[in-house]
């Protein structure tokens, strides 16, 4: 379809022919766009949580209590962002052990019936 800004596609041509109705394409596309999703949404919450504790602690003018609600956003901030990255290595060390594969986790591959 073409618009004035571009050409936009379909995305779930890309997931496979039938979309997300496949069982052995659908359900694991789709636990990976959510995880990503997840992610995505938590790194954004923590780099505007940072900018809002900044800014706070930028105008604290000298207020005690205001830097320290400041200080305590800005680590559980960067405390939050090091575990979602903590997460996501420890999982690709999981998968490549048990799997072979270190992206095995977040692409499985699920047998069900009418699978070959």
């Amino acid at each position: 379809m073409a618009g004035t800004f571009g050409d936009i596609t379909n995305p779930l041509d890309k997931v496979g022919s039938g979309g997300y109705g496949d069982i052995s394409t659908g359900l694991p596309a789709f636990i990976s766009n959510l995880l990503k999703v997840v992610f995505i949404a938590g790194g954004l919450y923590a780099f505007f949580n940072l900018l809002f504790a900044g800014f706070i602690y930028i105008t604290a003018a000298g207020d005690k209590q205001k830097i320290e609600k400041a200080l305590y956003s800005i680590n559980m901030s960067l405390l939050g962002l090091i575990i979602m990255v903590a997460s996501g290595l420890i999982m690709g060390i999981i998968s490549f052990l048990l799997f072979g594969s270190a992206t095995a986790i977040l692409k499985p591959k699920i047998v069900g019936p009418g699978t070959p």
